[in-house]
C-alpha cells in the first residue's frame, strides 16, 4: 500500500465508517472518481498478460479493502463471483461487464448470458449478495488503459483476491 493522498485518506476513513452500509460508500466513490490526482502514479501502471491490483487501502479491522485494478486494452477477468459485497467504479477508460446467471437445464449446470454494461468513468455499480446475482466477466474496451476503483467488504490483503469462484468451466448457453 502506498501512502495515501488526502483525498483518497478521507475516502478511505468515510468507508471504513461506513462499513455496513455498501450503497453509502458508493455515493461517496461517485464523488471520489470525479476528482484527479489522488491516485499515485505506482498504482496506475498496468500487468503485461493481465490487469493488475493494486492495494490501496485495509481497514483497521479488516472488515473493508480498496484496490485500484488497471488494465491494458483487451485484458479482461475470467467469469466469477465475489467473496463478499464488492462496488466498483471506473476511474479512466472504459470497461465492459458481462453478467451471466446460473441454470440448470436437464441436471446440468450452464451460464445464462442476461446483459452487458458498458461503464465509463464516473460509473459505479454495487454488487451484493446472494452471490448468483453477481456473475459476470469484465473486460477493458476501448483503444486506452482503463482503471478501476474496487472497495469490498473484505479483507483483500489477507485473501490474496476478491473471486469466490470462477466459473470458466460452466458452458455457456447458446444466445436465443
Amino acid at each position: 500500500m502506498t501512502a495515501a493522498n488526502p483525498v483518497f485518506a478521507a475516502f478511505a476513513a468515510d468507508a471504513d465508517r461506513l462499513v455496513d452500509r455498501p450503497h453509502a460508500i458508493a455515493a461517496r466513490l461517485r464523488d471520489l472518481l470525479a476528482l484527479d490526482g489522488w491516485l499515485a502514479p505506482a498504482d496506475r501502471r498496468p500487468g503485461e498478460d493481465r490487469y493488475r491490483q493494486h492495494l490501496l487501502h485495509v481497514s483497521a479491522d479488516r472488515r473493508l479493502s480498496v484496490v485500484a485494478l488497471v488494465w491494458r486494452p483487451g485484458q479482461r477477468t475470467s467469469i466469477h463471483d465475489h467473496v463478499a459485497w464488492c462496488i466498483v467504479g471506473v476511474y479512466r477508460g472504459i470497461e465492459r461487464e458481462d453478467r451471466f446467471r446460473l441454470v440448470d437445464r436437464g441436471g446440468r449446470r450452464y451460464l445464462e448470458p442476461t446483459g452487458s454494461v458498458v461503464a465509463r468513468r464516473g460509473h459505479v455499480e454495487t454488487l451484493v449478495p446472494p452471490f448468483e446475482e453477481d456473475i459476470h466477466a469484465v473486460t477493458a474496451t476501448g483503444g486506452r488503459q482503463a482503471i478501476s476503483i474496487h472497495v469490498y467488504g473484505a479483507d483483500i490483503e489477507a485473501r490474496g483476491s476478491s473471486i469466490h469462484r470462477i466459473y470458466d468451466d460452466v458452458p455457456l448457453l447458446a444466445a436465443a
